[in-house]
């Protein structure tokens, strides 16, 4: 009797953990989640996400996620719509640093902390990249003309953003100083560089490594670690004396206040996602490394980030606290 009680009570138990286990995966009232991408389809954040977007579609996880571009406002409109939705799990925020950039700037109300982090993701890291006309061959060529000259050199950037804040963190670390020319994105910064209408902008091996070694441009330095795959000869600006990396790291937001168990699933999903085969191949053809990260280490790089942009847009005077 009492083994038949006891058999009884651990089938109840084990009933009770999948219950639970069940009621978890279920906190998540929906089969298709939202991921607002607020840039233009097309653009590298846009293309990075529609590869998760197709390697969770083929995964054995619930929910999935569904791509949906809400681009205006400098990221703002995209920012808005995420910020003002449920805390349920159902949308989702693709996030870089131009939050940051855009906020000090004033452009936008929102950045980190008005979301919660769910997983940092990807790193794709700049490139000092140059109009392939330009007389230096290297990056000292490159920082003596400048500081011969300061304020010449015309350098393409989106005023206040991730494009324009690795030249000023540049010129903090150097000494250098570059005459800023405006451009709403990267493809027009791009068309300028290749037409020698500016001297300088950044690059990345996805958008610049054809036009590298083809000689339409030249590249200075990659703001990495490491020199990538894709270009072994570039050497990274740390080698060449300026202990500079910058990249721009993409992750997963969610609107604040979302359970904390919610953001635990979704960043589960978005790691099994991050070590597919596939993923990682079509990752390592962009020149973008995989780097997950989860919630609480995620919103430490954020909190990190932002204090080092912040100190930079104080004291070109962009931004007061």
């Amino acid at each position: 009797m009492n083994r038949i009680l006891n058999t009884l009570v651990l089938s109840a138990a084990a009933f009770s953990v999948l219950g639970a286990s069940s009621a978890l995966a279920q906190k998540i009232p929906c089969s298709t989640a939202k991921l607002i991408v607020p840039w233009k389809a097309g653009g590298g954040t846009h293309v990075i996400f529609s590869i998760f977007e197709k390697t969770i579609q083929n995964l054995d996880v619930t929910p999935k996620i569904k791509v949906v571009t809400i681009p205006g406002q400098g990221g703002n409109k995209g920012a808005k719509e995420a910020a003002k939705a449920k805390p349920d799990g159902c949308t989702l925020f693709a996030i870089h640093q131009s939050a940051i950039t855009s906020y000090l700037n004033g452009r936008i109300k929102f950045q980190f902390d008005n979301f919660e982090t769910v997983s940092l993701l990807t790193s794709t890291p700049d490139i000092v990249g140059a109009a392939g006309s330009v007389p230096w061959k290297d990056l000292k060529g490159l920082e003596k003309a400048a500081k011969a000259a300061p304020g010449t050199i015309l350098t393409g950037a989106t005023f206040g953003s991730t494009s324009q804040f690795m030249w000023l963190l540049l010129e903090d670390l150097t000494g250098m100083k570059f005459k800023y020319v405006p451009f709403d994105g990267t493809r027009q910064r791009m068309t300028a560089l290749l037409s020698n209408a500016i001297q300088l902008g950044t690059l990345n091996v996805a958008s610049g490594r054809k036009y590298m070694e083809s000689g339409e441009l030249k590249a200075f330095g990659i703001a990495a670690a490491e020199r990538s795959k894709q270009l072994p000869n570039l050497p990274t600006l740390k080698e060449q004396g300026i202990d500079l990396i910058y990249a721009l790291k993409r992750g997963i937001v969610a609107p604040k206040g979302t359970p904390k168990g919610v953001v635990d699933q979704w960043a589960a999903i978005f790691k099994k996602a991050a070590e597919d085969p596939d993923l990682l191949k079509q990752m390592d053809a962009k020149g973008t490394k995989i780097e997950w990260v989860g919630p609480a280490d995620y919103r430490a790089w954020a909190k990190k980030t932002y204090a080092d942009h912040e100190k930079v847009a104080v004291k070109i005077g962009m931004y007061k606290k």
